[in-house]
C-alpha cells in the first residue's frame, strides 16, 4: 500500500512561504515584514499572497479616501468595509489552505496591477 507522504516537494508549499504568506495578511506592518523576508527567499507563492495583500491594502486606503465624503461616502465606506473584510478572511483562507486563488472581486486585477512587485 503507498503512503499518503510521498508528495514531490514541487506540489507541498515549503511551510516557510506558507508562514510568510500568513504574516502579509496581519496588519499593513506585517505586509512590510512579508515583504522584507520574501525579498532575500523569493518564494512564488508568499509573493502571490504578498501582492493580493497589498491590494487589499490599497483599497482600504481608497475606501478611506472615499469616507471623507459626506453622506454618499460614508455609505460607500461603509459597504465597501464589510466586502473588504470578506475578502481578507477570503485571501488569509487560501493561505493557510495552501491555495493559489485570487480574493474575490478584485483579486485578478491585484495580479495585474501589482504584477512589477
Amino acid at each position: 500500500m503507498e503512503s499518503t507522504n510521498t508528495q514531490t516537494s514541487e506540489s507541498k508549499i515549503n511551510q516557510d512561504a506558507k508562514q510568510i504568506a500568513i504574516i502579509s495578511y496581519i496588519t499593513i506592518i506585517g505586509l512590510i515584514i512579508a515583504y522584507v523576508m520574501n525579498n532575500d527567499k523569493n518564494f512564488e507563492y508568499a509573493k502571490y499572497h504578498i501582492i493580493q495583500s497589498l491590494g487589499l491594502t490599497a483599497t482600504g486606503v481608497a475606501l478611506g479616501i472615499v469616507g471623507f465624503i459626506p453622506i454618499l461616502g460614508w455609505i460607500l465606506n461603509i459597504i465597501g468595509a464589510f466586502i473588504l473584510i470578506y475578502m481578507w478572511v477570503v485571501g488569509l483562507m487560501n493561505a493557510l489552505n495552501e491555495k493559489k486563488k485570487p480574493v474575490p472581486f478584485l483579486g485578478k486585477k491585484y495580479e495585474e496591477w501589482f504584477a512589477k512587485i
